[in-house]
C-alpha cells in the first residue's frame, strides 16, 4: 500500500525488525516457564511492542503521505482499526492470566490461529 518510503519510515521498520528479534526469546521463556505469569506477561509485552511499532509505522506513513493515492480512506482507517483491535484482544488474553495461564495461552493461540487463517477463509476475514 506504500507508494514510497523515506528514511524515517525505514527507521521505524528497522525498529519493528528489532522487536521481531525479541520474539524467540519471549517464546522460549514462555515455553520453559509456561505456568508463570511473568513469562506470559513478557511474551505479551513483546506482542504489544510489535503492535505499537506497526501502528506507529502506519500512522507515520499516512501522515507523511506515503500511502498510495488509490487506497481509500476506509481502508486506511480499517488498517489502523485492525491493529488496535488485535492489541486489545491480546491485552484481554494477557489479562486472562489472572484466572490461569492456561486460559491466557489458549486465547492467544486462538487469536494467532484466527489471524493466520482469516485471510484464507472468507467467513473469518470479516471478523
Amino acid at each position: 500500500m506504500f507508494k514510497r518510503a523515506d528514511h524515517h519510515l525505514a527507521w521505524i521498520h528497522i525498529g519493528f525488525l528489532l522487536a521481531v528479534t525479541l520474539v524467540p526469546f519471549s517464546t522460549a521463556l514462555l515455553g520453559a516457564f509456561i505456568g508463570f505469569r511473568v513469562a506470559l506477561v513478557t511474551y505479551w509485552l513483546v506482542i504489544l511492542l510489535l503492535g505499537l511499532v506497526l501502528l506507529a509505522s502506519w500512522r507515520y506513513a499516512v501522515h507523511a503521505d506515503l500511502i498510495k493515492d488509490e487506497v481509500p480512506d476506509q481502508i486506511r482507517r480499517a488498517v489502523q482499526r485492525r491493529i488496535l483491535l488485535a492489541q486489545t484482544l491480546y491485552a484481554c488474553a494477557a489479562a486472562l492470566c489472572l484466572i490461569g495461564t492456561g486460559w491466557s495461552i489458549a486465547f492467544i493461540f486462538l487469536l494467532q490461529l484466527n489471524y493466520a487463517l482469516a485471510p484464507r477463509l472468507r467467513w473469518l476475514a470479516d471478523l
